[in-house]
């Protein structure tokens, strides 16, 4: 429970470790915890000897809300509170943050916040604009008075938004956030990326003091023409590292 808000969650843990870190994953705007990138991104955890627990959002998948009246300082909460509940769990030596999307950005952020408990970031297609596009008036390729909003935004067919998105987002600071980190950070993104500008991720991620970043070759947002390359570049960075 969030806010007394009913969260859906799959914890998987790899098998024969009494301990080790968990990473907690998150997907991103419309998304949810079954999509194929997420459920590959947690395979690729596990065989590392990561525990992972994959969770869909306020609003989103399974968990309880609406869609329409989520925001980025909803989704704030909900992680806290997942962070919060995971530091119960006995087994976990560590915890890791990784998010795609929307909920890549979300882990940037929960990963400053929390930053004395965070230990590792991985960050897929992070949507960084979202804060800066909020501010100048557009969004998800819709443009409006970034003063006078609208009530609501219809976003595409069967997803509506009300305007408290666009305010949520308009007061966040992302280059702040990369700032506040010093842990280890994995970013990876699709040249290929038409949601998401590949040059714009480079250069806010520069501000991390230890990223490893990779580029995937001719792949898009979700990574549907080449996860296999993103699972082996992930897959190679943890093995390189020591934890």
């Amino acid at each position: 429970m969030s806010d007394n808000i009913r969260l859906s969650a799959v914890l998987e843990r790899p098998e024969g470790l009494s301990q080790c870190p968990l990473c907690i994953i998150i997907h991103g705007f419309t998304g949810d915890m079954e999509e194929r990138h997420i459920k590959a991104v947690a395979e690729t955890m596990r065989c590392n000897g990561i525990a992972t627990l994959r969770v869909d959002m306020y609003g989103h998948g399974e968990s309880d809300g609406r869609f329409e009246d989520h925001t980025l300082f909803k989704w704030l909460t909900n992680g806290m509170d997942v962070i919060d509940h995971s530091l119960t769990l006995d087994f976990v030596s560590e915890i890791w943050l990784c998010g795609h999307s929307q909920g890549g950005l979300l882990t940037m952020l929960l990963a400053s916040m929390e930053r004395d408990i965070v230990k590792r970031l991985f960050a897929l297609s992070p949507a960084v604009m979202i804060p800066d596009q909020a501010r100048e008036g557009s969004t998800l390729g819709m443009s409006f008075d970034p003063v006078d909003l609208p009530k609501y935004l219809d976003v595409k067919p069967g997803y509506r938004l009300k305007n408290n998105y666009i305010r949520v987002a308009q007061t966040i600071d992302v280059d702040r956030a990369v700032r506040a980190f010093k842990g280890k950070v994995f970013v990876a993104i699709g040249t290929d990326d038409r949601t998401v500008s590949p040059s714009i991720v480079a250069r806010t991620v520069a501000g991390y003091s230890d990223c490893k970043y990779v580029d995937i070759p001719g792949d898009t947002h979700c990574f549907d023409n080449n996860l296999e390359c993103l699972t082996a570049q992930l897959d190679n960075y943890l093995k390189e590292q020591v934890y």
